[in-house]
């Protein structure tokens, strides 16, 4: 069996969440492989809404198992709080959920950590989602990091402290005041507390190898979907560097993220806004600051399901989407929030950049300078409503035309239509 693949082809947000627990009920494992708690996975069904930042999104089916990989960063507190939600919500995700034990441990002073770096940046911030992301995979590429094995370990607390008293020293050289700062609005040693608590009941959950969990599985005929974080424009080798996350979000990260070889990678899905959106700072080639952006954010609801903060917003970027579909090896597209696009008389489309007098359909090393501007091609919206669209042939022509265009453009087809947020408004072409 392979390992199928879904993940963003833009700066996350997609919607890659809803997919997944879409194409669940086809799967006997669910994997995810990169990224930490700065993912916001929405799912919306039976009229209730989950928000998911650590645990796969094919949990609310018992039947899958669900596999938090290597290559994830974990931070126990947040990932009780979404186990506990869940049980709230009359679910029991442990009996389904499966933890690496390479999987890296996000430390309080981690997310101190982030906190001054971020804030010694001044106004050149990346716009951090303050988790503690960035420094947590310092950590594990420098060598010094926790992960969830250790937890087991006598010697687990002396290993913290070390590593706490080494963070704490640049905070104090970074100058800043770690007493004052607030994490959750909590003073940090109320956190530190909580997070030893969530150490202690991590030790109940299903502990697992998970490259060889994997592995087996594979090889006894069981089918597994790769679940990715984040987006592609924001893979720290190819993204909009440095205004990037700190892991691989693209096709080759599965295989580092959970342990499998590139030849059992199968269907890679990727996963596309009718538009684009991004959250933070970094370039954004049609970014709308006027009332076509607002009305996207407003009809789209684009606030991010981490951070709260408003994504910006703006049409659809075909360069960029052509070079997600490259270096992921897409096989098909998956099409979300189309219906954000119901109110619009005209679309625009970005088919090329000029930058510096030259017009070119690549995307380019040179995505920060300020000459790069979109050049545009104009179509016509479909201007009514999808709610009662029950299969592909129902949709406008208008909207037909889009997705034409769409694919003539990429090479791909779209195989799958996002009319709308619960996981029934999910048309199959």
């Amino acid at each position: 069996m392979k390992v199928d693949v879904i993940l963003g082809l833009q700066w996350g947000d997609e919607g890659k969440g809803k997919i997944v627990d879409v194409f669940t009920p086809r799967y006997d494992i669910i994997a995810r492989f990169q990224g930490g708690p700065n993912a916001g996975h929405t799912i919306i069904f039976g009229g209730k809404k989950f928000v998911l930042h650590t645990i796969p999104s094919g949990i609310f089916h018992r039947k899958t198992q669900n596999v938090i990989g290597n290559g994830v960063i974990i931070d126990p507190l947040i990932l009780f709080r979404e186990i506990d939600k869940l049980r709230e919500s009359g679910m029991e995700p442990s009996e389904n959920l499966l933890v690496s034990k390479r999987a890296h441990l996000i430390l309080p002073t981690h997310r101190l950590l982030d906190a001054a770096l971020e804030s010694e940046k001044g106004d050149s911030k990346i716009g951090s989602t303050l988790k503690g992301i960035g420094p947590t995979y310092t950590d594990k590429y420098g060598r010094s990091g926790l992960r969830v094995g250790n937890i087991f370990d006598p010697g687990f607390g002396a290993s913290y402290d070390r590593l706490k008293a080494e963070h704490l020293e640049v905070t104090r050289h970074l100058g800043f005041d770690h007493s004052v700062h607030l994490l959750d609005t909590m003073p940090f040693e109320v956190y530190e507390t909580k997070w030893f608590e969530a150490i202690d009941r991590m030790k109940e959950l299903k502990i697992i190898d998970s490259e060889i969990f994997l592995n087996k599985s594979l090889d006894e005929g069981k089918s597994v979907l790769a679940e990715g974080a984040q987006g592609t424009m924001l893979d720290v080798d190819f993204g909009s560097y440095p205004f990037v996350t700190s892991s691989n979000t693209i096709t080759s990260g599965v295989c580092s993220g959970l342990g499998v070889s590139p030849h059992r990678i199968g269907k890679v899905y990727g996963v596309f806004k009718a538009y684009c959106t991004r959250v933070g700072s970094g370039p954004f080639p049609t970014e709308l600051d006027d009332s076509d952006g607002e009305k996207m954010r407003v009809g789209g609801n684009e606030f991010g399901s981490t951070t709260g903060r408003p994504r910006r917003c703006g049409w659809l970027d075909l360069p960029a989407l052509r070079y997600s579909i490259m270096l992921n090896g897409v096989d098909s597209l998956v099409m979300m929030k189309s219906d954000v696009l119901n109110d619009f008389r005209s679309i625009r489309i970005c088919t090329r950049y000029q930058c510096k007098n030259k017009i070119t359909d690549s995307f380019p090393f040179e995505l920060n300078d300020e000459n790069l501007k979109p050049v545009y091609r104009e179509m016509k919206g479909w201007d009514s409503s999808l709610e009662k669209c029950e299969k592909v042939s129902d949709i406008p022509e208008a909207m037909a035309d889009y997705i034409s265009f769409i694919e003539k453009e990429v090479g791909l087809p779209v195989d799958i239509l996002s009319i709308g947020p619960d996981r029934l408004q999910t048309l199959e072409r």
